[in-house]
């Protein structure tokens, strides 16, 4: 019997190949039937989010431990040297370029809604990132780390994916300024 974890290996192999994840090619790679692939993984949307959530995740891995081996940042320069490393890598990153450019509609519900699940993990990861910003470089969150996660997140993605979303370049200068007064504690009109 295959597991998930079996089938999302698989298919994370598969689309650093092609670019995308076809279902039958798939089973075909891994020895299970059609039916089988399905009954494991439930439907193509959510395997592509978990495939892409674990190959973002090794992203997002790399680029945290990046910035901490560069250790110059810390706090909401710490947060956003981890998310430009973040979003640099995942830009050059060309079979997610070439799934972006080819299956706009399957991004599209894969990346911001739950049939894939990614946008509930990224933000789930960067309030871990805001909270552990908050513990190490004291960092004081003008707000629910919860809200605030979803906030950057959202932003993040309308720059990152603006191509997708509004046929634009990305602009992480201006997302990197907007999410800066997002965190910026509020003191009041001066």
């Amino acid at each position: 019997m295959i597991s998930e974890r079996d089938v999302v290996r698989g298919a994370c192999r598969f689309f650093l190949r092609h670019g995308t994840v076809e279902m039958d090619a798939l089973a075909t790679s891994l020895a299970i039937s059609r039916a089988t692939l399905y009954r494991v993984v439930h439907s193509r949307d959510r395997l592509l989010g978990d495939v892409l959530w674990d190959l973002g995740e090794q992203v997002l891995t790399r680029a945290r431990a990046a910035s901490s081996a560069a250790g110059t940042a810390t706090g909401v320069d710490g947060v956003l040297d981890v998310t430009r490393r973040f979003c640099t890598m995942l830009l050059r990153a060309e079979p997610f370029r070439c799934f972006l450019r080819t299956e706009p509609k399957t991004a599209t519900r894969v990346l911001f809604t739950p049939a894939g699940g990614v946008h509930t993990r990224a933000v789930a990861a960067q309030q871990e990132i805001l909270l552990d910003a908050a513990r190490r470089d004291g960092l004081t969150l003008p707000g629910d780390p919860a809200h605030l996660a979803y906030l950057y997140v959202r932003i993040i993605e309308s720059s990152l994916y603006a191509e997708l979303l509004t046929g634009q370049q990305p602009d992480l200068p201006l997302a990197e300024r907007t999410i800066r007064s997002l965190l910026t504690p509020y003191d009041g009109l001066r």
